[in-house]
């Protein structure tokens, strides 16, 4: 059992540095080289990179090391080494791939991923970008940036992070408007690249919806319980059942999650235990507590007649 763990813990760092070379690569090779960005931390970091002159992977790295420090104190959390070896990994990529001897990987004219189409540019880039993403996170990873920063956020303001997401990409890239030598045109590449980013990780990882519901049938139910309570945080009800077949009575554990954290519960089940039943539906418009705001709008006073 030991080796087992030992081969998927290499496995998941194998995963994990594939996933950070595909998504560093739509920045170094595609984006950046055309001077395209896309929203979340790096493209503030090549926002700030374009304005100082200073590299992006010292942007990246600095930001990121201030965010995780804010988020160790604000939020009581670390982010795990996974989160922290994809950083590391991202900013020394960026360094690498992005030097002038490594041209030969640029999407420029004469070089071998040259694109002539200037719209194609920002949707492979998106799409390579979504790949990379959706390998490390399934993998158990994050690159940090606009995740730790929207749970910061979160914590004081009541704004659901999927929205945070939006509206920092947005802003990110409108930006890019004010930078001297860049047009309206590059902007709209931007939303191009984030809405293909979007939508392509969207699919990878479950699809159009944020939200699941799990429902788990194991005998290990207590031990999975405790998990999902402790390490993930996530509040879970036990329902009553009856298995028709035995006529016997046992629990079956529910759970509402993210989608993004759906790959860290069925790994955790599964170690558990291997023979556990898990379905996984989709759910909309879920509203509480680590979910979406109920909102009602404001009650309009009634006339006095």
């Amino acid at each position: 059992m030991d080796n087992k763990k030992v081969l998927i813990g290499i496995f998941d760092y194998i995963v994990i540095t594939i996933g950070t070379v595909l998504f560093v690569m739509a920045w170094t090779s595609f984006l950046l080289p055309n001077n395209m960005i896309d929203g979340g931390l790096t493209g503030a970091s090549a926002l700030l990179s374009m304005v100082t002159g200073v590299s992006v992977d010292i942007w990246y790295f600095g930001i990121n090391v201030l965010l995780l420090i804010l988020a160790l104190f604000i939020l009581g959390q670390g982010f795990g080494i996974k989160t922290v070896y994809a950083i590391v990994l991202s900013t020394a990529l960026f360094r690498f791939l992005g030097d002038e001897s490594m041209r030969c990987l640029w999407s420029v004219e004469g070089e071998m991923l040259y694109v002539g189409d200037g719209i194609l540019v920002p949707i492979i880039g998106g799409l390579l970008e979504a790949v990379g993403l959706a390998l490390i996170i399934l993998r158990g990873g994050s690159t940090g940036g606009t995740d730790i920063l929207a749970l910061i956020v979160n914590k004081f303001w009541p704004v659901s992070i999927g929205r945070f997401y939006v509206m920092a990409d947005l802003v990110v890239i409108t930006l890019l408007i004010f930078v001297p030598g860049h047009s309206f045109t590059d902007v709209v590449y931007g939303y191009i690249t984030m809405g293909v980013c979007a939508y392509v990780l969207d699919m990878i990882l479950l699809g159009k919806e944020s939200t699941v519901q799990v429902l788990i049938f194991s005998e290990q139910r207590q031990q999975i319980g405790d998990y999902i309570t402790h390490k993930m945080e996530r509040g879970l009800t036990a329902l009553k059942a009856i298995g028709w077949y035995t006529q016997e009575e046992r629990q079956v554990l529910m759970v509402m999650l993210r989608k993004i954290e759906l790959p860290d519960l069925v790994k955790a089940v599964k170690e558990i235990d291997p023979k556990a039943f898990v379905t996984v539906v989709p759910a909309n418009n879920v509203y509480g507590e680590g979910f979406d705001q109920i909102k009602t709008g404001i009650t309009r006073k009634k006339k006095k007649e």
